[in-house]
């Protein structure tokens, strides 16, 4: 089902999200700032022309530039209004009919010597309805009287935008006894002539006329909901002055969730060398594959007619094998690749606003752990946090982001604080793990960084080169990719100390205690200072990482949001570890972590500090204020969690295998969502199957989770290529990475000089 043309589903077709969030057909609709009005608008002139209804929407469109706006004037004539800021003049002209008058204002834009307005809005009907009585002689007049106007019009139409708004239906049970005439059956017969009139001389012509049709299903909804039954609710004319913003704006200022009328942007240099680079993969993997099988059979054929058993011919040599794996993970990724493009770049597939309800997401939330219990199975082992433990709190903590991302729950005040719970629970796994990783093993090598870094980043820069994204739009992976650096930077600079090297002796336990306390110190410091953590990341190269939109404030804000979090894990490890080592718990199978006693009062306090954060989160009035506490007291429920899913011995000794194979796919998964699940970078929902919106979410997951499961699978292969244990190897491997970057920053250059 492709797109189609978008501006004129815009203007003719949608349904309502609930009461009052307009869906567009197959494409997203962005709810426009005062700001950015002005700067779409900026010395353009603007004129609407009409009876009432149309000074209704007059009024509407002038909010959306200036809020103060009062109605208020003469309501039977002329009401000007000017922006001086950014130059933009808006003109209520009262011409109630359809008649000679209009007609002379129209033509008077036709001729040279006037300046035209850059959007033109005409309607009128019910007037010549009420006046005439509704009578058949007044229809024919009309029909007259447009086709008069409308070759002015589409004369116009060649260098400004002209609308025509159709009439919308009346709520004829409201209507007062001077109002009685005018009918819906009556305005269905001069919305009819309009339509049939209108653009009859360019039917084949780019200049027509855009009928205004939107309208009359907006009205269809919610006119039982006006004053007099005539004239539409303040909610409903605000959804048609945005609609006409998005007609006109959404072609200039390009937002990101603002899919109508937007022209598929164009194919970047660094695009069209990713397409050849995975067409030659393809072939080459093609070619390769042909070659093998034809060896294959030539073997197959070539037998031993004395002793009955066929000759093998020497197997391919690895340096063959290793480039077909190569090509194979290359050939399968164009594919994905190319499948990502179509649905979030290319206007193939319909994209629609995301709409809350608590019920759509707390039903698929109470479903997956349904789901997640039926699934239960015993670990390996019973340590805490074990690897089983650990893949199934990130495998339940990603489903819930991703309902949670689908369903548009960030809207809704007490979910959005307890998901910013969930994204530190990953952060912190990242400080726990790492940290526990250096302790124990003490391997500071050039490998183990590689191919963490490796792990972590490919998938990102793959789609920064495939969607034209920066890497800092991928948040999430920056963000542990920069915590890693910090980990690995504060346990393997002098003194490393290690697990090891402390069980001889216990000195080393505060020398590391005091590393942690100059971390801590400078995160405190940075989070504090703005000036100084833009400084640091304003310099090139990691200018060209951590930029967003020309500057590093999004970057700073993500940073300082979960800024303690990785402190905590790593504080936590150390300290578990310690305990660990001193037999001071048991992690014995089905035994309790302490004493009976000291569990239960621990168990307690967890399961009292959980819900009270919980109560408090739920109780947040203003997000600044409770993001401004989040960092210090997130750490709260995290640890209550982790408590109470292990000091109960039969708890520790069991896990969800459901919510475990998703945990292993969990970095995937979330950064896939942004364009093969959600649409528009995560701002809409991506439309496979319209007009059937759960069969469609069944069918996109499943494509979804398929796509994420393969990728990381293609990671994992990559990453023994790419990264091998032998020092030269990889020195040469970091060379041509290197090399890779350096070529690719030349043409992203390239590429923002001929934008500019």
């Amino acid at each position: 089902f492709p797109g189609g043309d978008t501006c004129e589903y815009l203007l003719s077709s949608g349904r309502f999200l609930g009461e009052k969030v307009w869906q567009p057909h197959s494409c997203m609709m962005h709810k426009y700032k005062n700001s950015e009005a002005k700067n779409c608008l900026i010395d353009k002139h603007i004129a609407f022309i009409g009876d009432s209804r149309i000074r209704q929407l007059f009024y509407s469109f002038i909010k959306l530039i200036n809020p103060q706006v009062k109605e208020e004037g003469n309501k039977h004539g002329n009401i000007p209004f000017e922006d001086k800021s950014a130059a933009i003049k808006v003109d209520f002209l009262w011409y109630p009919e359809v008649n000679g008058s209009m007609r002379q204002r129209i033509k008077s834009w036709t001729e040279g010597s006037v300046a035209k307005p850059h959007i033109i809005v005409v309607g009128a009907a019910t007037w010549s309805i009420k006046i005439h009585n509704g009578s058949n002689e007044a229809l024919a007049q009309y029909k007259i009287n447009i086709t008069s106007i409308a070759p002015l019009l589409e004369k116009l139409a060649k260098s400004s935008d002209v609308y025509w708004v159709l009439q919308d239906p009346v709520y004829e049970d409201m209507l007062s006894e001077s109002r009685k005439m005018i009918t819906n059956e009556k305005i269905d017969a001069y919305n009819e002539a309009a339509v049939r009139i209108l653009n009859s001389s360019s039917r084949n012509s780019k200049a027509k006329v855009k009928v205004f049709s939107v309208s009359k299903l907006i009205a269809q909804e919610t006119m039982m909901k006006s004053a007099d039954g005539l004239h539409l609710p303040e909610s409903s004319r605000d959804t048609n002055a945005m609609i006409l913003m998005n007609v006109y704006c959404n072609k200039i200022m390009k937002p990101i969730d603002g899919s109508c009328c937007q022209p598929q942007p164009p194919l970047t240099l660094i695009q069209k060398i990713a397409f050849c680079f995975f067409t030659l993969s393809i072939v080459g993997y093609l070619i390769i594959s042909l070659i093998h099988r034809n060896n294959y059979r030539k073997n197959k054929s070539c037998s031993d007619l004395e002793s009955g058993e066929e000759k093998k011919l020497a197997i391919s040599t690895p340096n063959v094998s290793t480039l077909e794996m190569l090509l194979h993970s290359f050939c399968k990724l164009g594919l994905i690749m190319t499948y990502f493009y179509l649905c979030d770049r290319a206007n193939l597939f319909m994209k629609e606003n995301k709409f809350y309800t608590h019920s759509s997401f707390f039903i698929p939330i109470i479903y997956i752990l349904v789901l997640g219990v039926f699934y239960t199975e015993n670990t390996k082992e019973t340590k805490v946090l074990n690897r089983e433990q650990t893949d199934e709190w990130k495998g339940w903590m990603q489903l819930v982001i991703l309902i949670y991302h689908i369903s548009g729950a960030s809207t809704f005040l007490p979910v959005y604080m307890h998901i910013r719970v969930l994204v530190a629970a990953y952060l912190f796994q990242t400080g726990y793990g790492h940290f526990s990783y250096f302790w124990i093993k003490g391997d500071f090598g050039v490998y183990r960084v590689c191919q963490v870094l490796f792990r972590l980043n490919f998938l990102v820069v793959v789609l920064c080169i495939v969607m034209d994204r920066p890497y800092q739009f991928y948040y999430f992976v920056p963000l542990v990719t920069v915590w890693f650096m910090i980990i690995y930077a504060t346990l393997a600079i002098w003194p490393q100390i290690v697990q090891k090297k402390a069980n001889g002796n216990c000195l080393w336990h505060f020398g590391l205690l005091l590393k942690l306390i100059c971390l801590l110190t400078c995160i405190y410091f940075l989070s504090y200072s703005q000036g100084t953590f833009e400084k640091i990341f304003s310099f090139w190269p990691l200018s060209k990482c951590f930029e967003l939109n020309g500057n590093v404030y999004e970057w700073w804000f993500r940073w300082k949001l979960d800024r303690y979090v990785v402190f905590h894990g790593m504080l936590f490890a150390f300290i578990y570890l310690a305990l660990q080592k001193r037999q001071v718990i048991s992690e014995g199978k089905g035994d309790p972590l302490f004493s009976n006693r000291v569990s239960n009062v621990l168990l307690f306090i967890s399961i009292v500090s959980f819900l009270t954060y919980s109560i408090w989160a739920s109780s947040c009035k203003n997000k600044t204020e409770c993001n401004e506490l989040h960092p210090s007291v997130s750490v709260v429920q995290i640890l209550a969690f982790i408590l109470i899913r292990n000091i109960p011995g039969y708890v520790r000794s069991v896990y969800s295998s459901f919510f475990a194979w998703f945990g292993k796919i969990s970095l995937e998964l979330f950064i896939c969502q942004y364009h093969i699940w959600l649409a528009a970078d995560t701002k809409g929902i991506l439309v496979l199957i319209p007009g059937y919106p759960m069969f469609n979410v069944l069918v996109s997951t499943f494509i979804f989770v398929c796509v994420a499961h393969e990728i990381s699978q293609i990671t994992n292969d990559l990453a023994q290529i790419v990264v091998p244990k032998d020092n030269s190897t990889l020195l040469k491997r970091l060379l041509c990475i290197a090399g890779f970057f350096s070529g690719l920053h030349l043409f992203s250059a390239m590429q923002d000089q001929s934008r500019h």
